[in-house]
C-alpha cells in the first residue's frame, strides 16, 4: 500500500465528519474502546493531557504542547481537523507523523478484520494513540473532537482536564442551551483528575461546579484569577504583563487570546503542583513560538501586510464575538471572503459582521460547504453586500483585484474555507 492509497482509504472507506457531517457522527464509546484494545490500549502507556471546550481548544492545546517541549518533555499532540495535510493531527515535538506511520497503521488495521465499523475519527485517534506509544512520547495533548462525554477521546485517563469555553456549536448533538452544551463538554472530567475551566458563569459554571464535586475532581475557574495585569498589542503579537511566569510575548494574537492565555497559565500552575518540571522561561518560549513548535495555523494567521491579509478558523458565534471587533478594527475597507458549512447559525453570525464592508461569498470543497448564492441571498437580506464565487481561490483573487495596499482582507467563516486557501496558496 502507498500512503495515497492510505489516505484514499481513510478519506473514502470511512464516515468522516469533516466532509459529511452528521452522518458520520458516532457518539459513544464502545467502538473506540474495542478499537484502542485491539491495539493494546496504547493511550495507556503514557501520560496525557484532554482538552475540550466550543472555542480556543485547539490554540490552548498547541500552546500546553509547545510549553511542554520547551521544558525537555517529548510531546506528543493530537488535533482536528487538519487545514492542509492529514498528518497536521499527529505530532511528536511538533513534527508530523512518517507517512510510512500513516500507511503501515492503515495495513495492519485493514488485516485485523475488527468486526466493528469505527469513523474517520475513531480510527485516526487511535493511529495518534499507538504512534505516540512507538514515539515513547513523555505526555500527550489530546483534543477534543467533538463535545466531550460521548467523544472518541474520552477513553483516556488524563492526569489534567481543560475546559476552554461553551458556546453554542454543533446543537444538533450537544443541545441547544448552554448549560446542555456544557453537561457534555463537562463529561471530561474525571474522578479526582484536575480540571483548569477557562471561561463560565451562571449555570454553566453550576453545570461544571456539580460535576466536579460529585467526582472528586478539584477544580479552577480561570476567569476568577489574576494572570495578567495587562494584555497589550505589539506589532503583531500580544504582550501579557506582570504574569506569573514574567512578561510573555504570545504569538496568537486573535481577540480572543488573552482568555485562552489565562487558562493555559492555570493549567500550567497545576502541572506544576502536580511535579511537572516547567522553568519560567518555558512558559515564555512556548507563548512566543508556539506556531514554529507544533505547526498551528489559521488563528488570525497573517498572509501578508499590503493589503494586510489574514484567515482564521474561527467558526461560530462564541468565535465570531471576537473576531468582528478585530476585524472592524482593522485597517481601510474590509474585503471579507467568507463561507460557512451548512449546519452552522449562519443567520446569527451574519448579524455581528461589519455592514460597511465588501463580502466575497464563497464555498469550500467539500460536500457540507453551504452554497455561495444562498450565503450571499441571505446575508443581502441583512445589507451585507457582495458577489457570489464558486471557489475560495476565485473569492480571493477577486478581493485582492480590489483591494488597495492599505485594505484589510479576511478569510475565513469556516475552518474549511480557510483550508482551501492554505492548500491553494502552498501549491
Amino acid at each position: 500500500m502507498t500512503y495515497d492509497q492510505a489516505i484514499d482509504f481513510l478519506y473514502t472507506q470511512l464516515p468522516m465528519f469533516q466532509r459529511v457531517g452528521a452522518p458520520a457522527y458516532k457518539p459513544g464509546l464502545d467502538t473506540s474502546i474495542a478499537l484502542a484494545a485491539t491495539f493494546g490500549n496504547p493511550q495507556d502507556l503514557y501520560k496525557t493531557i484532554h482538552v475540550g471546550g466550543t472555542n480556543g481548544k485547539g490554540s490552548t492545546a498547541h500552546t500546553l504542547a509547545a510549553i511542554l517541549q520547551a521544558a525537555g518533555y517529548r510531546t506528543g499532540l493530537y488535533t482536528s481537523p487538519h487545514l492542509v495535510d492529514f498528518r497536521e493531527r499527529i505530532r511528536v515535538d511538533g513534527k508530523m507523523i512518517p507517512r510510512e506511520e500513516v500507511t503501515g497503521f492503515v495495513e495492519r488495521y485493514m488485516k485485523l478484520g475488527f468486526d466493528k465499523s469505527p469513523s474517520f475519527f475513531e480510527l485516526t485517534m487511535v493511529m495518534a494513540f499507538e504512534y505516540f506509544a512507538k514515539a515513547k512520547v513523555d505526555v500527550a495533548v489530546i483534543e477534543v473532537g467533538l463535545g466531550g462525554r460521548l467523544d472518541s477521546t474520552n477513553i483516556i485517563s488524563p492526569c489534567l482536564s481543560v475546559i476552554t469555553n461553551i458556546s453554542k456549536d454543533h446543537t444538533q448533538f450537544l443541545g441547544d442551551t448552554l448549560p446542555a452544551i456544557a453537561s457534555e463538554k463537562a463529561g471530561i472530567i474525571k474522578p479526582g483528575v484536575p480540571v483548569v475551566i477557562g471561561e463560565s458563569e451562571g449555570d454553566v459554571r453550576e453545570v461544571f461546579a456539580v460535576k466536579a464535586e460529585s467526582v472528586g475532581a478539584p477544580v479552577r475557574y480561570a476567569d476568577d484569577e489574576t494572570l495578567y495585569s495587562a494584555a497589550v498589542a505589539v506589532d503583531g503579537d500580544i504582550l501579557y504583563r506582570d504574569t506569573p511566569f514574567g512578561d510573555i510575548t504570545g504569538a496568537l494574537s486573535g481577540e480572543c487570546q488573552p482568555k485562552n492565555a489565562a487558562t493555559i497559565m492555570v493549567a500550567v500552575d497545576e502541572l506544576r503542583k502536580a511535579g511537572w518540571h516547567i522553568d519560567d522561561r518555558d512558559v515564555r518560549k512556548g507563548f512566543a513560538e508556539v506556531c514554529s513548535m507544533t505547526g498551528l495555523m489559521g488563528r488570525w494567521m497573517r498572509i501578508s501586510e499590503a493589503p494586510f491579509t489574514v484567515c482564521d478558523t474561527g467558526h461560530n458565534t462564541g468565535g465570531w464575538q471576537y473576531l468582528a471587533r478585530q476585524l472592524d478594527a482593522s485597517p481601510g475597507v474590509k474585503h471579507v471572503v467568507i463561507g460557512f458549512v451548512n449546519d452552522k447559525d449562519v443567520t446569527s453570525i451574519l448579524k455581528m459582521l461589519p455592514a460597511d464592508a465588501r463580502y466575497y461569498f464563497t464555498r469550500a470543497s467539500i460536500a457540507r460547504a453551504l452554497d455561495e448564492k444562498v450565503l450571499a441571498e441571505n446575508a443581502g437580506a441583512l445589507g451585507l453586500k457582495g458577489a457570489a464565487y464558486p471557489t475560495v481561490g476565485e473569492a480571493y483573487a477577486a478581493a485582492r483585484s480590489a483591494a488597495s495596499p492599505s485594505d484589510t482582507i479576511f478569510i475565513g467563516g469556516s475552518t474549511f474555507v480557510v483550508a482551501d486557501l492554505l492548500t491553494m496558496l502552498n501549491t
